[in-house]
């Protein structure tokens, strides 16, 4: 019915536009009666139309692309954000806490408001060559703990990172995509141990992997997201950094 109705505009749009062109020419022709020299002028119109008709449709279909590139990348972002607020952030400092080597690259992931996009790459780059030595073993209480912690955190998670990876939107996103699937998968492996406190050494070296595979992901998005909330939306920049994982003296309260 709607499609119906889009045609019928469209057609009666049509049928005006040409009655218009066809009344145009038969009032010129009673103004100046050049028949011949109208019908010339005519033809070399009609010549054009199919360049011009290329023309309209090539900036219009510019246009509408970018358009729903824009859209598109807006709903994306939005996911993104309300992964950092609902998983994210929460996981980032769970392994930021725990993990010793984090004092090798806070410099690096101090963000703030003077940060340029140069300033962003070169975080990325340090942190993507960056040889994360995060070790859970079962000898020590404080894995144990960190293992049974991000266990029940990320259980509550399950059926919201399940909602996620069934987004059509993030199919564009790749590495966001990659991170989903990685913090998802460690979910699985947590979950199907009963008893984290009696495995194998071989089995935390795996458990112990599947989270640096986590964390080195979840950096790198959570650099590109928190460079796209300075330039888009300055007051969620502004309590991201106020909140900021590997910022040890991060207070959401505004201080003086």
């Amino acid at each position: 019915m709607k499609i119906g109705k889009n045609m019928s505009w469209r057609l009666k749009l049509g049928l005006i536009l040409v009655l218009t062109s066809i009344i145009l020419y038969i009032i010129l022709y009673f103004v100046f009666h050049e028949l011949h020299h109208q019908l010339f002028l005519l033809g070399i119109d009609l010549a054009f139309v199919p360049l011009e008709v290329l023309f309209v449709v090539l900036l219009i279909e510019t246009a509408i692309g970018e358009r729903e590139k824009r859209v598109m990348l807006e709903k994306m972002n939005m996911v993104i954000g309300t992964f950092f607020s609902e998983v994210g952030s929460e996981l980032l400092t769970r392994i930021t806490s725990y993990d010793p080597d984090t004092d090798k690259i806070r410099n690096y992931l101090l963000v703030n408001a003077n940060w340029s996009s140069d300033d962003y790459q070169s975080a990325i780059a340090e942190i993507e060559n960056f040889d994360y030595t995060l070790k859970i073993s079962g000898d020590e209480v404080s894995s144990l703990e960190f293992l049974e912690s991000n266990k029940e955190f990320l259980m509550q998670k399950r059926k919201f990172l399940l909602g996620l990876l069934e987004n059509p939107n993030l199919l564009e996103h790749e590495t966001f995509t990659d991170l989903l699937r990685a913090v998802f998968h460690l979910t699985e492996e947590l979950e199907s141990r009963p008893d984290l406190t009696n495995l194998s050494r071989p089995d935390y070296i795996h458990l112990s992997g599947d989270t640096k595979r986590v964390y080195s992901i979840l950096i790198y998005e959570w650099l590109r997201y928190m460079e796209y909330l300075q330039e888009n939306y300055p007051y969620l920049f502004s309590l991201a950094v106020r909140k900021n994982p590997f910022d040890p003296e991060a207070s959401v309260e505004i201080r003086g």
